[in-house]
């Protein structure tokens, strides 16, 4: 007992803070990146042969020959409808977006106008609408018209319903001239769910019915909606549309013609955000705006590097929102790298993280062990009555 009491000496302790600091970097709390210089430190999920594989991802540097390789792909890629991941089998969508005729169904209610004939076309007289006055389709997809009887009109364009009525009042009426229109659409609903303005049902009408138009009869988008990852289902499956790369680079094959029955998405922009972490002022997550920042830009909304604490030689950029997920390096000792960094686009989910100066390093473990070398220097100099005011051996 006496041996143990003996090494907690001034000379001792100020030994024992040398001996701690040479395991400085085991010791200081927090992150660092000082492992991650060629390649990344730990494995990641990497796609390999159409199969998930652990291993280490190489660090790219970020450069002018990176961001030149960048924008040339950028340029090769044409957004199209895709389906979601796990949704491997589905068909794409049909961009197509020529005119079809409209085809009639249930609830549907048509005008059957006779010339010549007024009592079968308004019976009821002429201060009635065409709606109230018109033919509803039955939920059998059948309608009744004087002279005709019962006629299935269920998947049939008004043209064919009129060449039906023409063939059938012949009988009855000399060179038989009629027109019909549809004056009500009911039997075709999409669903505009989600980051618009006026969510709800949308009918379909003699107009082809398109993404872009379903959003702007819903009102548009609200301010939180992202533009780029509008979700379409259809019959099971569903698809993710980019309409931010219609507005903003006219990509048409975008806007998809919808369906019966489908149900458009706008989902927040609450995934669309980037951390910035480490050595910056304000440390924390930061919502792009339409998925557009840079490096830069996050830089700059974080407050840029700690000053005193940062080291602007290594700035990360960690990327595994991907099957291969990616590491890039910026080495911004230099102001004008920055210039790189304004000029490196970042992606959804994106980690931004400035590492840590050796010198901070080393005061941060100063500051964890000087509480306790206080502590063991001050038990060192305590005085015990019972021996003599001494220290016992």
């Amino acid at each position: 007992m006496g041996l143990q009491i003996s090494l907690l000496r001034p000379g001792v302790v100020l030994g024992l803070i040398a001996t701690l600091a040479l395991s400085s970097c085991a010791m200081v709390p927090g992150s660092t990146a000082s492992a991650m210089r060629e390649q990344s430190s730990v494995q990641l999920p990497v796609k390999q042969n159409d199969e998930l594989v652990p291993a280490n991802v190489a660090v790219k540097a970020i450069s002018a020959e990176l961001i030149i390789e960048q924008q040339k792909a950028s340029q090769l890629i044409v957004p199209a409808a895709t389906p979601t991941p796990g949704k491997l089998t589905a068909a794409p969508v049909d961009p197509n977006t020529q005119y079809l005729d409209y085809k009639l169904g249930p609830g549907d209610i048509i005008n059957v106008t006779v010339w010549d004939h007024p009592e079968l076309t308004i019976p009821a007289g002429s201060y009635r609408s065409a709606e109230a006055s018109g033919t509803l389709v039955a939920e059998n997809g059948t309608i009744f018209y004087p002279y005709a009887g019962i006629i299935q009109v269920r998947g049939l364009t008004v043209r064919e319903v009129r060449d039906i009525l023409i063939k059938k009042l012949a009988t009855y009426i000399e060179k038989v001239q009629l027109d019909v229109r549809v004056v009500t659409f009911r039997s075709k609903r999409i669903y505009v769910v989600g980051e618009v303005a006026k969510a709800g049902l949308l009918e379909i009408n003699d107009i082809p019915m398109t993404m872009l138009e379903a959003v702007n009869r819903a009102g548009g988008f609200t301010a939180e909606a992202d533009h780029a990852n509008v979700l379409l289902t259809r019959a099971g499956q569903t698809y993710r549309v980019d309409l931010q790369a219609l507005y903003e680079s006219g990509v048409t094959s975008q806007n998809v013609r919808l369906e019966p029955g489908d149900i458009v998405n706008v989902p927040d922009r609450q995934q669309n955000k980037i951390f910035v972490l480490g050595e910056v002022s304000k440390p924390g997550s930061y919502v792009m705006n339409k998925r557009r920042s840079t490096l830069a830009e996050a830089l700059g909304d974080a407050g840029y590097v700690n000053q005193l604490t940062s080291n602007p030689g290594w700035i990360f950029v960690m990327r595994g929102g991907t099957d291969s997920p990616q590491l890039f390096h910026l080495d911004a000792r230099s102001p004008d790298a920055l210039l790189l960094a304004d000029r490196f686009p970042l992606q959804p989910r994106d980690i931004v993280y400035v590492d840590v100066a050796d010198v901070a390093r080393w005061n941060r473990v100063i500051t964890n062990i000087l509480p306790t070398a206080t502590m063991l220097n001050t038990i060192s100099q305590t005085q015990y009555p019972l021996f003599g005011g001494g220290q016992p051996y």
